[in-house]
């Protein structure tokens, strides 16, 4: 998508550019957080739009100040909330996908050896010293040694001498070892959600700021606005 034109007005961390600073951002995962830039988009283009309209209603001649900012926070309000769907909906996306990946790269291991030899591989590590098992597995890991690896890791650690929390973490970093393109995905998803979260809720000041009154005054104007029209209306009826 279009990116948003810089503002010197508008805070440069809502700016959507900031998601190609992500670790692993590239032409290939930037279509998983498309929907993030999207929202960042939005919020940054909304603040900018609120901007123009406090501009535009100060040249209006039928309305004075207070009336300039009470249309100018209607349309404020209106971009908030479409701002706020956007963020809460790729929150929403971003937490599907990322639950989606980290459920495949906790996926359990099949053996691919024999029976026999597996029964070996478990036995030579259970035989090991809890130091040498660590570095005989991480050797194994490293060379990518998927028979070794799957032979410990698709059996019961007790089997091996290997801890369950162990093997579970073995079992993530093989799997991303093995699907480096999925790890790098679920990497940039979880920073651009992370984005969102530390980010997302400048909004609420940068609006504020944009409309030019915090959210109390505006409303004392708004009801000292209908105070007077109802006292307009009674003196008329009678």
């Amino acid at each position: 998508m279009e990116m948003s034109k810089v503002s010197t007005n508008v805070t440069p961390a809502l700016h959507p550019d900031n998601l190609k600073t992500i670790e692993g951002y590239d032409e290939h995962t930037a279509p998983y957080i498309a929907h993030v830039a999207t929202a960042f988009s939005e919020a940054y283009e909304g603040i900018q739009a609120v901007m123009h309209a406090k501009q535009q209603a100060a040249k209006n001649p039928t309305w004075n100040e207070a009336m300039a900012m009470i249309h100018t926070d209607d349309f404020a309000q209106k971009k908030l909330a479409r701002i706020t769907r956007q963020f809460d909906a790729s929150m929403s996306n971003l937490t599907k996908g990322i639950e989606a990946i980290e459920q495949q790269l906790a996926t359990p291991l099949q053996n691919t050896g024999s029976t026999s030899i597996s029964q070996e591989i478990r036995a030579h590590v259970k035989g090991l010293s809890t130091e040498d098992r660590h570095k005989f597995l991480d050797e194994a890991q490293k060379a990518g040694d998927h028979l070794t690896i799957s032979a410990v890791l698709a059996a019961p650690g007790y089997l091996s001498g290997v801890s369950e929390t162990e093997r579970q973490v073995r079992t993530r970093l093989h799997h991303e070892a093995s699907s480096p393109e999925v790890a790098k995905k679920l990497k940039v998803m979880v920073a651009a959600r992370t984005m969102i979260e530390e980010r997302a809720g400048l909004v609420f000041g940068q609006m504020e700021k944009a409309v030019g009154a915090p959210p109390h005054k505006v409303k004392a104007l708004r009801e000292a606005k209908s105070q007077a029209e109802a006292a307009l209306i009674l003196k008329e009826a009678l």
